[in-house]
């Protein structure tokens, strides 16, 4: 069995000492990025319904979150330590309603650069999803966010990644 030092050895953020630290990409290729994040909402199906007619007593719902969403991507490296600053070419948000009780909300983060921008798009769902509960939970406090994953990533070495399933 591996010690944690032994499996702390092999990730990149971290040491020889196994102390944190921000990885160095100065040696790496500036290549074309992208990552493709969700988040997944469950609530009412009234809730679901107010948010689509843009009639919640906050305003305009989705605009607001997409606007949260892209000022989270921009921002990640200010909350997440380890996240280098990355100059982003762009980020787009989508949001769509698998069913009455659904909300799904995809976002595509892209860069120029020698790192990824998994975490942008990570960040960007995660903040979105917060924000559309922010703006209903005195309406619906039993909403959820059922799923926050990566489902697709691709530039850089590690090559291009789609989500199984």
């Amino acid at each position: 069995m591996a010690s944690i030092h032994d499996e702390r050895a092999s990730l990149t953020h971290f040491n020889a000492s196994g102390r944190a630290k921000m990885v160095d990409i100065s040696e790496k290729m500036m290549t074309s990025r992208v990552a493709v994040a969700r988040a997944v909402l469950q609530m009412q199906e009234e809730t679901v319904s107010l948010i689509r007619s843009g009639q919640a007593a906050k305003g305009d719902v989705l605009a607001v979150a997409q606007v949260a969403a892209i000022m989270a991507a921009k921002k990640t490296s200010e909350v997440i330590p380890m996240c280098h600053p990355v100059a982003l070419s762009g980020v787009d948000i989508d949001f769509s309603f698998p069913d009455e009780r659904t909300i799904m909300l995809t976002v595509k983060a892209k860069t120029v650069g020698s790192t990824g921008v998994e975490m942008e798009a990570l960040t960007a769902a995660s903040i979105g999803a917060l924000t559309i509960y922010d703006m209903v939970k005195a309406i619906d406090r039993g909403m959820t966010i059922n799923f926050l994953g990566l489902l697709e990533k691709d530039g850089g070495k590690s090559g291009h990644y789609v989500r199984e399933g």
